[in-house]
């Protein structure tokens, strides 16, 4: 077998156990070189999920966005003006490259995600204003408004589906705050029906964060010490997905599901983000090779692409068989002490804590280079 084969047959292999694979990242750079493309040729990419800190890094680095600075800064522009003309400068060139996809799969994918101002995390209202604003502004049918999974979100989450725009929830870690999801989902299919709204043309993902549970409850075990402590080390984070993939499967048997299933609704699928392994002793394909199901979406950096196309394990579902492992495994660390309740508020509070920094870093920087333009960025 050659190495261009094992690549292909690895994320093959993904792709028909019914795994969407999206690239977490974007930039001006990858779209006009035509590393984008070559990705969604190559590498089985079938969609794009940005956030705060993605857009910091690109915009950050400066290259290819000089001319439009220079254009914003003759107009006058304020910075949140700029930030918001780049990014869906950008998120409009990528769904392009992707509209064939969105087209040949009828929107489950070629999807590309924009995420609403994390500043505005914890107010409703000004949550459903942005997400009109950025579908207006992007002004294509495949893409997808990221809202975090806030208190504040969740009604967000309903009226802006009601509104017929497609969401991509980001930001969930617990399994609580998921079930809420869901339920916001239905509702805004309900209103949408209500409305009389083709639901068939509203998709949804619900973005469930891995990597940073098992970096939180692994810095906790590794301070208990014990031999029961670390042997639990790397699992939580498996724990916490499977068990959400479960709460899944349990709304598509519902009632209430079947019903809006009747009105060609679609399901949300979930969505395994942050998958990206942070600790060097785990393996770069982890939250790949062990969170295989059908139905849904693992968004992955390029590094844990690429390693995935070289060494990923793909042994068919790695999912749905371990539930009751999962909940003994989430039981012992309540046995130790491990709070889960306490880890994953912690860890809600963080995430929009540090898109809320990225995105006050990228102001920053347009501002400068605005003002190096001759325009002070007020």
């Amino acid at each position: 077998m050659t190495e261009a084969t094992a690549t292909a047959g690895a994320l093959q292999r993904l792709s028909d156990e019914g795994v969407s694979i999206w690239l977490d990242d974007l930039s001006r750079k990858r779209i006009a070189s035509g590393g984008l493309a070559e990705l969604l040729a190559t590498r089985g990419v079938v969609g794009v999920t940005t956030n705060p800190s993605i857009f910091q890094a690109a915009i950050g680095s400066g290259e290819g966005y000089e001319e439009q600075l220079a254009d914003l800064a003759v107009r006058g522009v304020t910075t949140d003006e700029a930030v918001r003309m780049m990014t869906t400068a950008d998120v409009r060139a990528a769904a392009d490259i992707l509209r064939p996809l969105y087209d040949a799969t009828g929107g489950r994918d070629g999807r590309v995600s924009i995420e609403v101002d994390p500043r505005l995390a914890h107010d409703t209202t000004a949550t459903i204003a942005e997400a009109r604003q950025l579908a207006w502004l992007v002004d294509r049918p495949n893409v997808m408004i990221k809202i975090p999974a806030t208190r504040a979100g969740l009604p967000a989450i309903t009226e802006v589906l009601a509104r017929g725009i497609s969401v991509n929830v980001t930001l969930i870690f617990s399994l609580e705050r998921y079930r809420e999801v869901t339920d916001a989902h239905l509702a805004g299919l309900e209103k949408a029906r209500a409305a009389g709204l083709d639901l068939a043309g509203i998709h949804s993902v619900a973005s469930f964060f891995v990597s940073r549970v098992d970096t939180e409850i692994d810095g906790r075990l590794t301070a208990l010490g014990t031999d029961e402590a670390l042997a639990l080390k790397g699992r939580a984070a498996l724990a916490n997905a499977r068990l959400a993939y479960e709460a899944y499967q349990q709304v598509l048997s519902g009632a209430r599901w079947q019903d809006l299933a009747g009105s060609g609704a679609h399901a949300q699928r979930p969505l395994w983000a942050s998958t990206g392994v942070k600790d060097p002793a785990y393996k770069d394909t982890l939250y790949v090779d062990e969170l295989v199901a059908p139905g849904t979406v693992n968004t992955m950096p390029e590094a844990t692409l690429n390693a995935t196309a070289d060494h990923g394990e793909i042994t068919g579902d790695t999912v749905t068989g371990g539930y009751d492992r999962a909940r003994a495994d989430l039981a012992a660390l309540e046995r130790l002490g491990v709070s889960y309740d306490e880890v994953v508020a912690k860890l809600e509070d963080e995430g929009v804590a540090k898109f809320e920094a990225a995105w006050r870093d990228l102001l920053d920087t347009v501002t400068k280079s605005l003002m190096g333009k001759g325009v002070d960025g007020e």
